[in-house]
């Protein structure tokens, strides 16, 4: 039987600069040619992303700054990547008799339940959905066999993402579906730029790494990978893992799900996942509940955390998506308000101490318990934040924190307006589609001013931040009045609407939009001459 060890095994799916596809094996990360990873599925190019970086993390030498750059300019050749990889070699066997990637160490088949190898994807339906035949959308009996390829990326992402699975199923080391930030280049598709230097950027030195989390002196390879000893060497019955028990490297190898695969009864077919021909189709798995409980103040480098009354936690999606209301939380965290957010260290050490365009890539699953409702992923811009020093960044955060207070109050005025427009102030319901509206039509114009702001930050200039706030506050005015009137209201039957009510919510949005409390928030000064103007169309509604 073929062995399949991830080090030397070519199962990553990667998109080349040609426009085609490849399978390789992790020695060849830092091939020029190769663009991104190129999974069937976006969250398994997600933990395609993060297994990578862990493994670059968890293997470096590097430990300096020096030394970074020097790598990131000449990338290290296949032969150095090995180097770096063969102590770790026996943690990335798949199929191996005892030790098996991220697979329980012990576990048999008398212990474990077997479950169909489809039940690894996580929006796959569960038990309860099978039971009530509620799985409208998403069918059982999709996938019902993976290749090993297919298998390992599957069992990453659920140990990743793990999210509540009924008793003792646990969730990952930041909770179910996290939310994940990692800094790329602002553009890949030039000659100087590949998958390596938007992996590498999320890399830093050895020595700065292990002070983050963890117990550095815990170096046997148990401590670091969980799977290779049974899990009392670690966590003992009924108890919890936390960081001073085991090595840092564990934040990117954490195992909360109790799996192994079954290799014996593999058959020959075509894989439902990626389509390719194997030998070594897996069919099912084994698990079993109470894995490790991972507790305690774990600090990911990859998760943005906000601040609860107890804690800081990891941050996770949540519906609507990802726009530019959370630039300024993942890219500097916000400490005003009852908002207190930290972003990702991977972000704030890139901004300390990279240089260049850069991108912030986020991306995870919407979880509702053991339900995921949605998978999530965005790039945002930071342009040439990272060439900015300290001081010069913070004034920038300062800046798109008054423009976001301001975006915040036009959205609540516009919700509001609507709201009233249509059923009075009373109203009740989901009226979370004028918000997605509100922040898509007006991402453009944040994302024109910030570039103009960085542009002038990097050059030592500091502009007419009255004037670029007075424009602002112009494109939310636009953008609120627009909404209103061409999309959610004026668009409206007529015969079915109280004009007089429409007219009265339009004038109390334009009083709010030009008031003292929009005033206060974008820092404009105080105005009496601004008059609230009706439109044609409202007034036009009015008198009928």
């Amino acid at each position: 039987m073929h062995m399949v060890s991830l080090l030397s095994e070519p199962w990553m799916p990667v998109r080349c600069r040609d426009g085609s596809r490849m399978w390789i094996a992790p020695d060849r990360l830092s091939d020029p040619d190769l663009l991104a990873f190129d999974a069937d599925r976006p969250d398994f190019n997600g933990a395609l992303a993060q297994f990578a970086v862990g493994l670059l993390q968890s293997s470096t030498p590097m430990n300096s700054e020096t030394a970074w750059g020097k790598w990131f300019a000449e990338p290290p050749p296949a032969n150095v990547l090995s180097e770096w990889f063969a102590p770790l070699a026996p943690a990335f066997e798949l199929d191996a008799e005892g030790a098996r990637f991220m697979q329980d160490f012990s576990l048999t088949a008398e212990e474990g339940v077997s479950n169909e190898i489809g039940t690894l994807l996580i929006e796959t339906p569960g038990e309860n959905a099978l039971k009530n035949n509620s799985d409208h959308f998403i069918k059982r009996g999709r996938i019902s066999a993976m290749c090993p390829h297919c298998a390992a990326t599957a069992l990453l992402t659920l140990q990743i993402n793990a999210p509540a699975g009924g008793v003792g199923n646990r969730t990952g080391l930041r909770g179910g579906g996290p939310l994940t930030t990692l800094v790329v280049s602002m553009s890949i598709d030039g000659p100087t730029r590949s998958l390596w230097h938007d992996l590498w950027l999320n890399v830093r030195d050895r020595r700065g790494f292990l002070g983050l989390c963890g117990d550095a002196g815990k170096s046997a390879l148990y401590f670091r990978f969980p799977w290779m000893n049974d899990m009392s060497a670690i966590q003992k019955t009924g108890g919890e893992t936390t960081p001073v028990q085991v090595h840092p490297d564990q934040v990117f190898w954490a195992m909360p799900r109790r799996i192994r695969l079954d290799f014996d009864t593999v058959c020959s077919g075509e894989c439902d996942v990626c389509g390719r021909a194997s030998k070594q189709l897996i069919g099912q798995y084994i698990a079993k509940n109470y894995g490790f409980n991972y507790k305690g103040a774990w600090l990911h480098p990859f998760s943005p955390y906000y601040e609860t009354k107890e804690e800081w936690l990891p941050l996770h999606p949540q519906p609507g998506g990802f726009g530019y209301r959370h630039w300024l939380g993942w890219v500097f965290g916000q400490s005003t308000g009852k908002k207190k957010q930290r972003r990702a260290s991977v972000v704030e050490h890139a901004l300390a101490h990279r240089r260049g365009e850069l991108r912030l890539w986020a991306f995870g699953y919407d979880m509702d318990n053991m339900k995921p409702r949605c998978w999530y992923e965005a790039t945002m811009p930071l342009y040439g934040l990272a060439d900015c020093d300290e001081d010069a960044q913070q004034w920038v955060e300062s800046q798109v924190e008054i423009w976001l207070a301001g975006a915040d109050l036009a959205a609540f005025y516009l919700r509001s307006a609507v709201k009233d427009a249509w059923f009075g102030a009373d109203a009740r319901g989901d009226f979370s589609a004028i918000d997605a509206a509100f922040w898509n039509v007006t991402e453009s114009a944040f994302y024109m001013q910030l570039q103009e702001v960085i542009d002038l930050t990097r050059q030592g200039l500091e502009g007419d931040m009255l004037q670029v706030r007075q424009r602002w506050h112009q494109v939310l005015m636009k953008t609120v009045a627009s909404l209103f009137d061409e999309v959610f209201v004026g668009a409206g039957q007529v015969e079915r609407q109280k004009p007089q009510r429409v007219a009265l919510a339009y004038q109390q949005l334009n009083r709010n939009m030009r008031g003292p409390k929009m005033r206060q928030a974008l820092h404009l000064p105080s105005s009496v001459t601004d008059k609230p103007r009706s439109s044609k169309k409202v007034t036009q509604m009015a008198a009928i």
